[in-house]
């Protein structure tokens, strides 16, 4: 049962993401990126105003999806989707795009000339801190869809000892305030399976969260009616993050736990209010988006590799490698569909059953 107001707010923390990967190129968090051309404060900044919540979103929207869609198929459909829409990009992402970036981050960072058949056998025979920004092996932005695919596992056991329908009577019963505390929870989950920042505590926390409680419709409701407060408390969240980055340099696990968990509070308040509509956009973005998460990073790395050799106008870079990147993603996207829809073709064409 798919959801609007869902579905918009996915595509949007997808499309978002071309914005913040491009600002990492200069991010002063201390950890560099593939193609990292030093410190910049304000667009830094501007990703702790977007970080602590766009992952976070996509986690709880996951969670949701995964409640609507055992509540219409069996748990073993549920698997097999879960495997054909997960596992395997997984798998032909990290053969085929991933490398790609830890080539160009060699290229770049080391003056690295040979082509990607030496690297690809760097990358699967070299293991460092997993960021892959020194050509190493990482999972890159795949960490994403290897996460949710590990969560979706693991969470089918604790959906079958608690079932939704149990906890619902409960669950109804939650006022605001109450939803707002689960922040706790999903804090205190953060420090369990922490690879480098990358939670699969905090991750799976924040997937039983979108199961359990804000798939309620009831709790839904709760949320959009205290939509004001909610979005003023998450802009408010964001510039006082904002200001002590800036100022300070403070990134606090504990705060930025719960700016965002609220900001995420916040957007499914909006979602429901204002974006609970299907247009020719939602459309086509429901059909292209994880394709276009699953290529963007290797587009924008390599296109990046090449703005910043080619300008150094930090005002040109910027904009050329974001809109240049989503340019270039969707083109690949509508490349790589082609070719998949022609093999298709050939396959039925060429079939005995065919004649």
């Amino acid at each position: 049962m798919r959801k609007d107001d869902m579905d918009n707010l996915r595509n949007f923390a997808i499309l978002l993401l071309f914005l913040v990967h491009t600002f990492m190129i200069w991010n002063d968090f201390g950890s560099g990126f593939y193609i990292w051309m030093g410190e910049n404060k304000i667009l830094s900044t501007l990703i702790v105003m977007v970080n602590p919540w766009f992952m976070p979103l996509l986690f709880v929207l996951a969670g949701m999806s995964a409640r609507y869609a055992l509540d219409c198929k069996t748990t073993k459909a549920f698997v097999a989707g879960r495997i054909r829409k997960l596992l395997v990009p997984f798998v032909a992402g990290m053969v085929c795009l991933v490398p790609v970036q830890s080539l160009y981050a060699r290229k770049f960072q080391e003056g690295y000339r040979e082509g990607i058949w030496t690297q690809w056998k760097y990358f699967y025979t070299h293991y460092t801190d997993l960021t892959g920004y020194d050509g190493a092996f990482t999972p890159g932005h795949l960490w994403f869809v290897l996460f949710l695919f590990v969560i979706a596992m693991v969470s089918l056991p604790i959906f079958s000892l608690f079932p939704y329908q149990k906890s619902a009577i409960m669950v109804e019963k939650m006022r605001v305030w109450e939803v707002l505390l689960l922040f706790i929870s999903i804090w205190m989950m953060y420090y369990l399976g922490n690879f480098g920042g990358f939670s699969i505590g905090k991750s799976l926390a924040l997937y039983l969260a979108g199961y359990y409680v804000l798939s309620n419709e009831r709790v839904r409701e709760r949320l959009e009616e205290k939509t004001g407060w909610l979005v003023a408390l998450g802009v408010l969240s964001a510039l006082l993050s904002a200001a002590l980055y800036a100022r300070y340099s403070y990134y606090g696990d504990l705060w930025v736990n719960f700016v965002g968990w609220n900001t995420v509070l916040a957007w499914l308040a909006v979602g429901k209010k204002c974006l609970n509509r299907r247009t020719w956009l939602t459309v086509y973005l429901n059909r292209a988006s994880y394709p276009v998460y699953l290529l963007h990073q290797t587009v924008l790395v390599v296109l990046a590799y090449y703005v910043v050799k080619s300008c150094r106008s930090i005002y040109v870079q910027v904009p050329a490698i974001c809109f240049g990147s989503l340019a270039l993603t969707v083109f690949a996207y509508h490349v790589l569909r082609g070719l998949w829809m022609g093999i298709l073709w050939l396959i039925r064409f060429r079939s005995p059953l065919n004649g």
